[in-house]
């Protein structure tokens, strides 16, 4: 446990323990979607929307927190929900493609709020390593659904 404190300077134990956790779905998910059980696709698609959409909450609130926030802070906490929701309406194929894309892009707009200091450097740290796991999650799926 002591070691795990270094593993990304000024992030809580528990926003970590609990982030690392949070992946365990997408794996479970995308192992059961190439496996090919009719289940997994479907609720790793519906696991990654909602996952979006919390993503897009981080930055409502953040936005709302602000002491005077740009429309753009409120755009980045609009947006990943109604991605999510889109992939959901695609066929499974594209909409988890979809879904690995939009978490990417996500992150990738969180790198540009970082440096504007927008987002703590802790969390972007943390999101790029969920991000990628997740990403890549949904990408096997993609291409083992059927």
């Amino acid at each position: 446990m002591k070691g795990m404190r270094h593993m990304i300077p000024g992030l809580p134990i528990p926003a970590l323990w609990l982030g690392l956790a949070g992946l365990l779905p997408f794996l479970a998910m995308a192992g059961a979607t190439a496996a090919g059980l009719p289940w997994g696709g479907r609720a790793l698609a519906a696991y990654g929307a909602t996952i979006l959409a919390f993503l897009g909450a981080v930055h409502w609130g953040l936005a709302l927190a602000a002491p005077a926030p740009g429309p753009g802070r409120f755009v980045l906490g609009v947006v990943p929900q109604l991605v999510g929701w889109v992939a959901l309406l695609l066929p499974l194929r594209p909409g988890l493609a979809l879904l690995a894309v939009a978490i990417v892009a996500t992150a990738a707009a969180e790198t540009l709020a970082a440096r504007a200091g927008l987002v703590p450097m802790a969390y972007l740290r943390l999101r790029w390593v969920l991000s990628v796991g997740a990403a890549g999650c949904l990408a096997v799926a993609a291409l083992a659904a059927r």
